[in-house]
C-alpha cells in the first residue's frame, strides 16, 4: 500500500514532464516556467502560417494553434504573464495582424523578445506586446504588402493592397515609438533591397527608430516580466500578502 502511494507522484511527475514535451514539440510553447513568477512561454517561429497551409517542409507557426494558448494566459489564473520570443520571416497578413490583436488586448504583463528576425507581418507581432525587446544581432524587414499567386487588374485589388497596409501601418504607429510617416519612408525606401523595396533594421537600428523599445537579451525580458508582476501586486515565493 506504501509503495503504492510513493509511486504515486513519482509516475505524475513523468507524466507532467511527457505532457510538457508534447507541448514544446508540438505548440512551441511552456505553459509556466518555473521562475519566481508564472510565466508562459510562447514561440513564434518560421512562416505565420494562415488560411493557407505552407509547403511540406517548412517551418510554421500556425495561427490556430496559437489563438487557444493566448485565450488561456487571458484566462488561466494560475500565468501571470507571457513572454513571446519571435524568430519569424513573416506569412499570413492576416493571421499575423490578429495574432497580434490578441497579444496587445492581454491584460496580464506582456513581453515580446526579436531573436533572430522579426520581419515583415512579425513586426506587428514585435511590438504588440508592453515592452518589446530585441537583441543586437536580430533584424527586421520593413516592406510594403506583398501577394503571392493571381490577382485581379482592377483599382479596387490596389485599394484593398493600401487599406491593408495602413492597418499594418496604423497597428505598428499605436503600439510603438515610431511614427506612420516613418514606417512609410522606411517601407517604401529604395536601393537597400535588391528584388525589392523597404528597410532593414539590426537590433540597434530598430531601437535608435523607436520601433523597439529596448536592447536586450532574455534576461531582460524575464526581469521586466518579473517586476510588472509585483508592481501589479504578485508575490514573490515566500511572501505573504499583507506581510511588511
Amino acid at each position: 500500500m506504501n509503495q503504492q502511494k510513493n509511486d504515486a507522484p513519482a509516475s505524475e511527475a513523468v507524466e507532467a514532464a511527457r505532457l510538457e514535451k508534447e507541448e514544446i514539440e508540438d505548440f512551441g510553447s511552456v505553459l509556466c516556467t518555473r521562475g519566481p513568477h508564472a510565466i508562459h512561454c510562447l514561440t513564434v517561429i518560421g512562416q505565420i502560417e494562415g488560411h493557407v497551409e505552407a509547403p511540406q517542409g517548412q517551418k510554421t507557426t500556425k495561427y490556430e494553434h496559437v489563438i487557444p494558448q493566448l485565450v488561456a494566459v487571458q484566462e488561466d489564473p494560475r500565468i501571470e504573464g507571457l513572454l513571446v520570443l519571435l524568430n519569424t520571416v513573416g506569412g499570413d497578413v492576416e493571421a499575423g495582424l490578429a495574432l497580434a490583436e490578441l497579444i496587445a488586448s492581454i491584460s496580464k504583463p506582456c513581453a515580446t523578445l526579436v531573436l533572430g528576425g522579426g520581419h515583415s507581418i512579425g513586426i506587428p507581432l514585435a511590438v504588440s506586446a508592453q515592452r518589446s525587446f530585441i537583441v543586437p544581432t536580430a533584424t527586421m524587414t520593413v516592406h510594403p504588402v506583398r501577394h503571392s499567386g493571381m490577382i485581379l487588374g482592377v483599382p479596387q485589388t490596389m485599394r484593398w493592397f493600401e487599406q491593408m497596409q495602413e492597418r499594418i501601418t496604423g497597428f505598428v504607429a499605436r503600439h510603438s515609438g515610431m511614427s506612420e510617416k516613418r514606417f512609410t519612408e522606411l517601407m517604401l525606401h529604395t536601393g537597400e533591397l535588391v528584388m525589392d523595396m523597404g528597410t532593414v533594421l539590426d537590433g540597434r537600428h530598430a531601437v535608435r527608430e523607436k520601433l523597439i523599445d529596448e536592447l536586450g537579451g532574455l534576461s531582460d525580458a524575464l526581469q521586466w516580466l518579473y517586476r510588472e508582476i509585483e508592481k501589479r501586486g504578485g508575490e514573490k515565493p515566500g511572501e505573504e500578502a499583507g506581510k511588511d
